[in-house]
């Protein structure tokens, strides 16, 4: 019988660039590969702990100075719509949902293209050409899916796309993008309104919406959702009160870096045949 060792992740941190939430700050993220048999088992793991996944990377945030970023989740079980939720969902109840394997089509790009120009035009993303953004739906070694949402008054013509991972505990909204003429219907809520729903019906407990920023005027609108809870000082907690959290800097207001990877929980990734 073959014996192996099990490999342990690899951390490595960026270098540090320009903060894309916070004026003045500098960004810099703690990054591992997320590769081979095990992947789905780490993707479930270090989301848990407020990991996010970029084609095949798990990331988070690692500031020297800064601890801003917060990742947060919605427990489905206790969401309950607020009225201005009610009218998002009756304004774009004429959209079709389909739920499709992740792969690229020249209609998603193209989508892809005309909301960045009006709304990211100055992005780290704005030059991704149409291999780059195959590469961003389709690099991925975990169960993921692409949920189109397409106007069924107005010939099928796509509204909205959503690159969603589905973890063992919820569901992973890994990026989203819409038509930039459709922003009086709040797309980007509802597109998170929708995957409550999914997540309700497929008895997944959350939905993970990425980063709230407090002090960032584009992430503001998910701080709006019931229900949601951040990941903080290596456990999840109420979001409470918005305006309780702080984005000034210290200095020792996060731990070096080798600290915070011996602080990882790291799931067992051996495999069947590893014994």
């Amino acid at each position: 019988m073959r014996h192996t060792l099990p490999i342990a992740p690899q951390f490595y941190v960026t270098a540090p660039q320009s903060c894309p939430y916070l004026d003045g700050r500098r960004e810099r993220k703690l990054f591992t590969a997320l590769q081979g048999d095990q992947a789905e088992k780490l993707n479930n793991s270090l989301s848990k702990q407020g990991f996010r996944r970029s084609q095949n990377v798990l990331y988070r945030p690692s500031c020297s100075e800064c601890s801003a970023c917060l990742s947060a989740r919605i427990r489905v079980a206790d969401f309950a719509p607020k009225r201005s939720h009610k009218r998002v969902a009756r304004r774009n109840a004429h959209l079709g949902r389909t739920a499709r394997s992740a792969w690229a089509t020249s209609d998603q790009y193209a989508l892809f293209r005309a909301y960045l120009d009006a709304r990211h035009a100055d992005g780290g993303m704005a030059d991704m050409d149409v291999f780059e953004f195959a590469a961003m739906i389709e690099e991925t070694p975990v169960k993921t899916r692409v949920i189109e949402y397409r106007d069924t008054a107005a010939e099928d013509e796509l509204a909205a796309v959503c690159l969603t991972d589905i973890l063992d505990d919820g569901l992973s909204l890994v990026y989203s993008f819409f038509h930039p003429d459709l922003r009086k219907n709040s797309l980007g809520t509802y597109v998170i309104l929708d995957h409550i729903d999914l997540a309700r019906e497929a008895g997944l407990p959350y939905v993970y919406l990425g980063y709230w920023v407090p002090g960032s005027a584009k992430m503001g609108y998910k701080a709006t959702f019931p229900a949601l809870e951040v990941y903080v000082g290596g456990e999840w907690q109420e979001l409470g009160d918005p305006e309780d959290y702080s984005t000034q800097t210290h200095p020792l207001s996060t731990d070096p870096i080798a600290q915070q990877v011996a602080q990882i929980s790291l799931p067992d990734l051996r495999g069947d045949g590893d014994l």
